[in-house]
Parts: structure tokens; C-alpha cells; sequence
């Protein structure tokens, strides 16, 4: 009987040791698991610092381009005000003139599609 009580005493002790494995690795795996994650989001935030630093030298390198395009179409679309300006100027008179004319001297006639009817 006592050697049946040894064992049985070694068996629990076994069981115990082996319960401290387990939580040991599920700590130990917990532990893995919230270390992975900080590292992940370190990386996440050092990648978004990385592209967003890429991102505004190639604003910066850019915004000269800009600008320096905007000023030339401002010019352009001075310049092609400036032309249309002078030819409502110069033509404003005729086309005023041609508008009266077709308005005021109307000749009546009959329209082409018109035909004569007989009674």
C-alpha cells in the first residue's frame, strides 16, 4: 500500500510540474505574442514616418514645378484676354451693325417649301 501512495503522491507531483509547464508556456507565449505586436507596430510607425517624409520631399521638389506652371498659364491666359479684348474691340461695330440690318430690313418672301394651291 505505501508503495501505491508513493506512486500515486509522485503522480501528483508530476501533475503539478506539468501544470507549471503549461502556464510557463502560456505566459511565455502571451509574452511572444504582446512583444511581436509592439515590434509589428513599431515597424508600422516607422514605415508611415519613412513614406510620409518621402511624400513631402516630393511635394517640396514639386511645388516649384507648380508654381512656376501656374505663372506661365496666367501669363498665357493674359495674353489670349488681352488678343480677344482687341477683336471684341475692332469687330463690335460690324457684328452690331449686321445684327440691325438683318433685324430691321427684312424682304419677305416665300418659303422655299411653300407650294401654291389651286381652288
Amino acid at each position: 500500500m505505501a508503495g501505491q501512495s508513493q506512486n500515486i503522491q509522485t503522480l501528483l507531483e508530476a501533475e503539478k510540474e506539468a501544470q507549471k509547464l503549461v502556464q510557463q508556456s502560456r505566459q511565455y507565449r502571451t509574452q511572444r505574442l504582446k512583444d511581436a505586436h509592439s515590434e509589428a507596430t513599431k515597424e508600422i510607425e516607422d514605415y508611415k514616418a519613412q513614406k510620409e517624409q518621402e511624400f513631402k520631399s516630393y511635394e517640396a521638389s514639386h511645388t516649384g514645378n507648380t508654381q512656376s506652371v501656374q505663372a506661365t498659364v496666367d501669363k498665357e491666359t493674359d495674353a489670349k484676354l488681352r488678343v480677344i479684348s482687341q477683336q471684341y474691340e475692332k469687330n463690335k461695330d460690324a457684328v452690331v451693325k449686321k445684327l440691325l440690318d438683318r433685324v430691321i430690313l427684312v424682304q419677305p418672301e416665300l418659303h422655299r417649301n411653300l407650294e401654291k394651291l389651286e381652288e
